[in-house]
């Protein structure tokens, strides 16, 4: 029987936990396990089981059980989007999103390559104004001109993004706004193919008959805490990209619509605290052709950038962001056991308080946040908004730490391109076949193609994160992934 370690002496938790891994009877596993997760920050522990079974001769071919694992449980990549949170696991998504624009840019995928000569632009909606901001001005030579508050800023100015005039500024609707954004682009891509069939002389009917419009979009903040949307628009024939658009549907014709849908695209808000507001597009919007490398040289070297492969890059760099940018928290302010109500049981004179938020609802104190004094007005006009009754299905307490947004920062429409769950399943039909590779290399017997398998399995969640050795493992495949990724992109170090 083997005695148990007397680590007293090892002052390191971290240290110690990873001396009793390396004493368990498998730290090849543990070791193995960690390394597979590329540096995942956050993994998930699951417990469980999963067995495969020839459906004819009912014998098992392969089993598993998170129980015969050194450290009796499974990881697996928590698969969060954003960088903030999980570096690793966002630019798997954010590879995964490159390669969704880029296939319904160049086609690839399962979307035909033909693609790529449809008409295409780069859409740029920006929100309007709720007061003057400081900013970095530029006249049309691109010379810099000094804000409206006297002051040239520099790029990394604090002030920039926050009101000249914060008494004034309209932080009710700027939250509102920015709770309605997604609905706003919803009704954007209605307004889009009405606006599009009256420039053309047509009926709603003609046109979906003869034209599809297809789309991908993300969202982005800017400084002043607003989001905007970048967004691909393309057109299609009926049958989505295997067809060629009538020879109508220019980008210009593109262009007109994407203008008469942002003056018309509108939503109402209405209560009796705040009276009626208008959500509405700001003034200022892009619309930009893309096109395919060896299109010809262009004029405008502005326009000149915006080819397939950089506008599928600048999306994916966005998919992974939050709010960051805007300089607010990446999580959520929302008190769980008490949902943001501040008591957990009665109401009234019986409620009985939350310990955790000790009543205000908020599982960090909004004045405590380490955050500039716009964003932090921000927060608290979102938390008092989602006190109204009116304002109960925005869920502004979840999203406070948001500023008020609550969409999807990443969309498509269905016949775009392909799916990120298609991608995902290439990815792991891919490492299944690796896996079968191996069992050849090594003599182990291979599964029949013509064999027909049944796989039952029973999981249940334990927890998220590594424990203290692991911690280390995981630091040092980091490490190594940095100076590989170094090493790729500036060569061997001289020795």
């Amino acid at each position: 029987m083997r005695r148990p370690l007397d680590l007293r002496h090892v002052i390191s938790p971290g240290m110690r936990d990873l001396i009793e891994l390396a004493n368990t009877h498998d730290f090849d596993r543990v070791t193995e396990q960690v390394r597979d997760l590329r540096g995942c920050t956050s993994p998930v522990n699951l417990h469980g089981w999963t067995l495969t079974t020839d459906q004819t001769t009912k014998e098992v071919v392969r089993s598993y059980r998170s129980e015969d694992e050194p450290s009796g449980r499974l990881l697996t990549t928590c698969g969060n989007r954003r960088s903030t949170r999980c570096p690793a696991c966002s630019r798997v998504y954010a590879a995964d999103t490159y390669h969704l624009i880029k296939a319904g840019l160049s086609g690839g995928k399962n979307v035909a390559e033909t693609v790529r000569d449809h008409p295409r632009a780069f859409v740029t909606l920006t929100a309007p104004s709720f007061g003057p901001v400081h900013n970095r001005k530029t006249d049309a030579a691109g010379k810099p001109r000094p804000c409206a508050c006297g002051a040239h800023h520099a790029e990394d100015d604090p002030a920039l993004g926050t009101p000249q005039d914060p008494a004034n500024y309209d932080y009710t609707g700027a939250v509102l706004w920015n709770a309605h954004a997604g609905q706003l682009w919803a009704r954007f891509t209605t307004y889009l193919r009405r606006a599009l069939a009256k420039h053309l002389g047509m009926t709603q009917k003609e046109l979906n008959a003869a034209l599809r419009v297809s789309f991908a979009k993300v969202a982005e903040y800017q400084k002043r805490g607003l989001v905007h949307f970048h967004a691909v628009i393309r057109f299609d024939g009926p049958d989505g990209h295997t067809t060629p658009p009538p020879h109508w549907a220019t980008f210009d014709a593109l262009r007109v619509a994407v203008g008469l849908a942002v003056e018309r695209a509108r939503l109402i808000v209405e209560s009796d605290a705040i009276g009626e507001r208008v959500i509405a597009w700001g003034g200022r919007f892009k619309v930009d052709p893309i096109r395919a490398l060896g299109d010809g040289e262009l004029t405008d070297a502005r326009v000149a950038e915006y080819t397939d492969a950089k506008v599928a890059g600048y999306i994916a760099k966005y998919a992974t962001k939050n709010a960051e940018g805007a300089g607010t928290v990446d999580r959520t302010l929302l008190c769980r056991p008490c949902a943001g109500r501040g008591y957990v049981r009665g109401s009234g004179p019986l409620a009985v308080g939350c310990t955790n938020c000790h009543g205000t609802g908020q599982a960090e104190a909004i004045q405590a946040l380490p955050i500039q004094q716009h964003v932090r007005q921000m927060i608290r006009t979102a938390w008092a908004l989602g006190e109204l009754p009116e304002f109960a299905d925005l869920k502004l307490w979840k999203w406070a730490h948001m500023l008020g947004f609550r969409g999807h920062f990443s969309t498509k429409s269905r016949a775009y391109s392909t799916t990120l769950g298609a991608l995902r399943d290439v990815r792991r039909a891919w490492r299944v076949a690796q896996a079968e590779a191996d069992r050849i290399r090594t003599g182990l017997p291979v599964n029949d193609e013509n064999t027909t398998l049944v796989t039952a399995s029973a999981w249940t969640y334990l927890s998220s994160g590594y424990r203290p050795g692991e911690e280390l493992l995981a630091a040092q495949v980091r490490h190594d992934i940095a100076l590989a990724e170094q090493t790729k992109s500036e060569g061997e170090p001289w020795l």
